[in-house]
């Protein structure tokens, strides 16, 4: 592995933090956090390329896989089970593969991540191919599971891309398009849980979107593709349906989209019958 500075192990640039009052804790918590929109502001040219290829794969019937491992992986699957219920695509559509398995997002499992040949086959278990994009991600950019996983891809010819946080870590070796997000040292020195992974969260939350949008899974501004799975949604989708055909009132917009299922193929039942 080539020398790399690893920022994200280096010592927070506050001392003594048990000495604050909790008000300045949060205070300089709040400060570091203030910088990290404009650390990913930095990355945008990186993460527009990743999410071009990943539209183009997708519209040629692909798969968007994230692999990760600790609060990577679990951001990661939060992030990938949010796509189906908000742009009503498929489960399989966007996959998130976290070290040590489902039990690992709400306990760490130990050495998972250490493991060079579980990604990938976990990977494996989903039929991973030329036609998917894989995001490894990795804070530190040295996690064995996810960098072995992002090097078999390459092997079968399949496209990689990561999310880091230390600049030429070695994940960013293995990864066709990488993302680095450079956020500095932690406030608690090494818990990449703050900073880190809230640049990770940024990251993804404009990865998904804007694919979805690429996608055609948002209309205007509308999520008119959502899963209409509790009274809320119901609610946000008779109101929307109601701006979007303009004639209706809400007890007949509400019983169109209960009848059709989402805001789109309600306004579309509509307008052909009108």
């Amino acid at each position: 592995m080539n020398a790399f500075q690893k920022i994200t192990e280096e010592s927070s640039r506050y001392r003594h933090l048990e000495k604050m009052s909790i008000n300045e804790l949060l205070v300089n918590i709040n400060a570091e956090d203030q910088t990290v929109p404009l650390a990913v502001e930095k990355a945008i040219p990186q993460i527009e390329r990743l999410v071009s290829v990943i539209a183009d794969k997708m519209l040629a019937g692909g798969r968007l896989f994230y692999i990760g491992a600790g609060t990577s992986g679990r951001l990661a699957m939060v992030d990938a089970s949010e796509c189906p219920p908000t742009y009503g695509v498929p489960a399989e559509l966007v996959i998130a593969v976290i070290a040590g398995g489902e039990i690992a997002l709400t306990k760490a499992v130990e050495n998972a991540e250490d493991s060079k040949t579980q990604g990938w086959h976990d990977l494996k278990s989903h039929h991973v191919n030329g036609k998917d994009v894989v995001i490894g991600i990795a804070a530190s950019g040295t996690t064995p599971y996810v960098i072995a996983a992002l090097k078999k891809c390459r092997e079968h010819g399949v496209v990689t891309g990561c999310i880091t946080n230390n600049p030429g870590s070695p994940i960013v070796s293995e990864s066709d398009f990488p993302i680095e997000v450079v956020v500095g040292p932690e406030f608690v020195t090494g818990s990449t849980r703050m900073k880190s992974g809230t640049s990770q969260k940024l990251v993804l939350n404009m990865i998904s979107t804007t694919v979805m949008i690429q996608l055609g899974r948002v209309e205007d501004n509308k999520m008119v593709n959502m899963l209409l799975s509790n009274e809320k949604l119901l609610d946000r989708g008779t109101k929307m349906l109601m701006e979007q055909l303009n004639l209706i009132n809400y007890d007949e917009a509400n019983k169109l989209l209960r009848k059709y299922g989402s805001v789109k193929k309600a306004a579309e039942n509509f307008q052909q019958s009108h």
